[in-house]
Parts: structure tokens; C-alpha cells; sequence
């Protein structure tokens, strides 16, 4: 009889942490021994536990795979998560022992895009609060001032970030509602060769300059050490009397305590966020019902197709590490640059 940590001929060990959709399941379960056990359920905990012991691979996403956790897999070759950010794994430990982290861009740009343009659109035309002054009957006459929205078209868009989605948010608002953009970078895009439609129409500035001169200011940008609580008292009150601040990137960028201060001072318009420093949203949170705040659940990717489609390649990145082959998304940090 084989020891119990012996699978077959070329077949390993993969965890699968976070449930996949069945197409995607049954390639993993044709070559390879696979256990699902989402660490979230406690009834699945000693599951997950157990089986990451033995895993050669991890596919799955929000949830933090700890220093503490990667020591109990000696025997872990890859994770492949299913998302862009990567902010819940230790990058440098998974470096030490030579782990390659997969991950999963492109796919969700443009239906990340759309959400974050939502939310522009949304806080600043109060949508959520005048739909919920008809659903909860108290329209009974023509709007007035008090519940007048701001115009979206023709206003200047700061974007901080600009990679993937800061592009396509850019092209949805240079393109679409004629705004101007500036954007923040640790480097400045070559225009002419990566995004020639936006010549002309967006412009590189310092943090300082995009925050005080743009009328909305969205998030769009991964979390490191270093823009981990970038946006604080300082940066908000850099920003423009009346601005709208948006964050679609992660929570713990934004010192949630600043921006409710900056809100409730009247600085600030509004904010819309899809993203909090704790999630799911405490019920005492005073984000949560801020008259001044859309909060969404965050939402950034979730379509039907595009959830499909992050399956897919963080499947397909998978697969090709334990084969031994370069796979399709590695990320940057760890495995020497993205594919």
C-alpha cells in the first residue's frame, strides 16, 4: 500500500481554497488530486489544514495565506490566486523558498473599470439616495437644490495608479464624458505607443497636482508598504473643496478616519468606495451609512463572465506551473515578471 502523502504518476497535490466553477474543477480533478476546503466555513477548517500539509499547488482568493500558514506547506510549489492584487500573501517568504504566485490580470480590466465609472457617475448624481427617496416613498414633488446632483461630463478625472484599469478608466472618461485626466505613476506612460488614443487628453502630474486639481479622485492602484494608508489628512485636504473621492483599488490605502473627517467637514463632496480596510464591513462601521458615502460590497469584478474568466487563467496558471512550465500571469514580485 502506497504512503498516504504518494499520488499517482505525474498527479500532485492541489488545495483549491475558494470554490471554483465546475468546468474548471474537473480539469484540476483529470490530473491531479485535488481537495476543496474553504477555510472561511469553520466546518472546513481541519480540511484545509490538513490537506495544505501535503499541497504542491493552492488556487483560490481572499483569503490571507500567513507566513505562519506557508510553513505548513513544505511541500508548496505554487499558489495561483484568483485576482490582480496579491496583497494577501507574504511576498517575501514565498521569494525565500522560490513559490511562484500566480495571479490573474487583463481579464477583469474593463468590468473593473465599469464599476469604478459607476460609482463616479453614482456619487455624483446621488443616485443611490434619490433612488432610495422613491423606494421608500417620500417623492411626492419636483427635486429641489437640497438633492441636487453634480455634472460628471467635462470635469477633470486624478487617477492614482495607472496601470490596466487606470487606462481603461481614463478611455471610459477622456473618451466618453470629455474629461480631462491627469494621472500619478511612479512612471510616466509613453502615450504614443501604449495608449495613442489618450494623446492630448491625459497628462502626468505629481500626487500633489492630480489631488488639487481634480474634481473626482479615484484609486487605482495596488497595495505595497508603500501606499498603504497613502491617502490621509494631508491628501485630502490637498484636494479641491468639492471634490469626489473614489477608491476601487484597496481599502487599507485610504486612513479611513481622514476621509470621514474630510466628509464630515463638508471638504469633500462624497466618496463611493468598493473597498474597505476591514471586509466585510463592520456593522458599526460609520462608513457603512454615511449620507455622503456609496458603499459597495466590493463588487469590482463581479460579473458572471469575468469571475469565469479569472478562473480560467488562475486554472490555466495553475497547471502550467506544476508541469513545469513558465505559466501564463506569474507576478511581477516573485516571479520575475509578469508573462
Amino acid at each position: 500500500m502506497s504512503a498516504p502523502n504518494v499520488v499517482g504518476a505525474g498527479r500532485q497535490r492541489v488545495l483549491v481554497f475558494r470554490a471554483l466553477p465546475p468546468d474548471q474543477l474537473a480539469l484540476l480533478q483529470a490530473v491531479h488530486e485535488v481537495t476543496v476546503a474553504d477555510p472561511r466555513q469553520p466546518e472546513q477548517i481541519e480540511a484545509f489544514e490538513a490537506a495544505l500539509a501535503q499541497a504542491d499547488g493552492l488556487i483560490g482568493s481572499s483569503y490571507p495565506i500567513t507566513p505562519a500558514l506557508l510553513a505548513r506547506a513544505p511541500s508548496l510549489k505554487v499558489i495561483s490566486s484568483i485576482s490582480v492584487g496579491v496583497d494577501n500573501y507574504p511576498l517575501a517568504e514565498l521569494r525565500q523558498r522560490g513559490i511562484l504566485l500566480c495571479h490573474t490580470p487583463g481579464v477583469l480590466t474593463e468590468t473593473t473599470a465599469d464599476t469604478i465609472f459607476s460609482l463616479i457617475l453614482a456619487t455624483s448624481r446621488r443616485l443611490v439616495e434619490l433612488a432610495n427617496l422613491v423606494r421608500e416613498g417620500h417623492w411626492r414633488r419636483s427635486i429641489g437644490e437640497d438633492l441636487f446632483g453634480r455634472d460628471v461630463h467635462g470635469k477633470t478625472l486624478g487617477l492614482v495608479g495607472f496601470g490596466r484599469i487606470g487606462q481603461a478608466l481614463a478611455r471610459r472618461a477622456a473618451l466618453g464624458f470629455g474629461m480631462p485626466v491627469l494621472y500619478h505613476a511612479r512612471r510616466e506612460l509613453d502615450l504614443s505607443r501604449q495608449a495613442p488614443e489618450l494623446q492630448g487628453r491625459v497628462r502626468h502630474a505629481s500626487l500633489e497636482d492630480v489631488l488639487s486639481n481634480a474634481d473626482v479622485v479615484a484609486l487605482v492602484l495596488p497595495l505595497s508598504d508603500e501606499t498603504r494608508g497613502l491617502m490621509g489628512a494631508r491628501e485630502f485636504g490637498l484636494m479641491k473643496p468639492g471634490a469626489i473621492f473614489i477608491n476601487g483599488a484597496r481599502g487599507a490605502i485610504v486612513q479611513e478616519a481622514a476621509l470621514l473627517q474630510a466628509l464630515d467637514s463638508g471638504h469633500l463632496w462624497g466618496a463611493g468606495l468598493d473597498v474597505f480596510a476591514t471586509e466585510p464591513l463592520p456593522l458599526d462601521s460609520p462608513l457603512r451609512a454615511h449620507p455622503r458615502i456609496i458603499a459597495l460590497p466590493h463588487i469590482g469584478s463581479a460579473t458572471f463572465e469575468t469571475r469565469h474568466a479569472m478562473a480560467v487563467l488562475a486554472t490555466d496558471n495553475l497547471l502550467q506551473a506544476l508541469a513545469g512550465e513558465r505559466p501564463e500571469a506569474v507576478y511581477s514580485d516573485v516571479g520575475g515578471g509578469e508573462a
